[in-house]
């Protein structure tokens, strides 16, 4: 299988990135996995018989994560088919609530759709809101919102790996903005598990410099919290280091595609080519296209090239 050829387009040149990566970083997060891997998963399976069809089963999954949430996430797998299928995780938007992802299930893949902390099903424990998650303790690495959401969606690892149903040596992430920032976060802390990434527009590259370049939110929710607290911004500036996507694509070792819009006014273009440069894999393409805004090119057919993408990889 061969894949189309990128747009013939050129990309625009990298934001001016400022973003240090502190000398902890890897401590940081090898302590945030070493915490919750001594966590039992708990994984409870519930089918949803109104939700299955013909071809697809369909099932709401709990199970534990950080500091003791309860995260939970649908899972859709072929129905009456031989296993075992490649597994794939599909992480939100900013705004984005789970998804029942029975169409990745129909082309052979056992599919989760995480509802990590703050999203419908998990709100009653955590909820920053919708402006407010990005703040959420900004100032703070250990209890910024973001770390704990990362884990919720790096646990979906362990729940795909659980099942008897899905190959755990054929893992793959496919996400969009929040959910393509994701995509690039997982492989660079489990190496070792995910095999492939599709990464549309990735979101949380170069924050500071991300809200120079725009003034749309969720980016601009930065832009209000420093303007109501100006002495606040080096505490800002060095929390967010351990989660911008800058600090974890020169980990991303595995094949994968990254995608952007030339009039993108939500995640700036430049923040997007600046996190693809830093991504260390020798197996990586950009998609560039210059009529496209957040979609990312899903208009102009990169929806295609990803599924095409991933079915290289993954095989199912």
């Amino acid at each position: 299988m061969s894949l189309p050829f990128p747009p013939d387009v050129a990309p625009p040149q990298p934001s001016r990135c400022d973003v240090p990566c502190p000398t902890d970083f890897d401590a940081f997060w090898a302590d945030t996995l070493q915490d919750v891997d001594a966590t039992p998963l708990n994984a409870v399976f519930s089918r949803e018989t109104l939700r299955c069809t013909d071809d697809v089963d369909v099932f709401r999954v709990h199970y534990d994560s950080f500091g003791g949430l309860r995260a939970s996430a649908w899972y859709c797998v072929p129905k009456d088919a031989s296993g075992p299928f490649p597994g794939l995780i599909l992480p939100p938007g900013y705004i984005q609530d789970p998804l029942i992802p029975k169409d990745w299930a129909r082309r052979g893949y056992a599919a989760i759709f995480p509802a990590p902390r703050g999203k419908v099903g998990n709100r009653e424990q955590f909820d920053a809101g919708y402006p407010g998650l990005l703040t959420e303790n900004i100032v703070d690495r250990n209890t910024y919102g973001y770390r704990g959401f990362f884990v919720d969606v790096l646990r979906t690892i362990d729940v795909l790996k659980s099942r008897p149903e899905v190959d755990p040596d054929r893992l793959g992430i496919f996400g969009s903005s929040q959910g393509g920032a994701l995509a690039l976060i997982a492989p660079a802390l489990r190496p070792d598990e995910i095999q492939v990434a599709v990464s549309g527009v990735p979101y949380l590259a170069d924050y500071l410099g991300a809200i120079e370049l725009t003034r749309t939110y969720p980016y601009h929710e930065i832009t209000d919290y420093l303007q109501q607290y100006p002495d606040r911004r080096a505490a800002v500036r060095e929390t967010l280091a351990y989660f911008d996507c800058l600090n974890f694509a020169p980990q991303v070792r595995c094949p994968v595609i990254v995608s952007l819009g030339l009039q993108d006014n939500i995640v700036p273009p430049e923040t997007c080519r600046a996190a693809f440069d830093a991504i260390a894999s020798t197996d990586k393409t950009l998609y560039s296209y210059a009529q496209c805004g957040h979609d990312g090119g899903s208009a102009l057919g990169f929806g295609e090239v990803a599924q095409q993408f991933l079915a290289l990889h993954l095989r199912p």
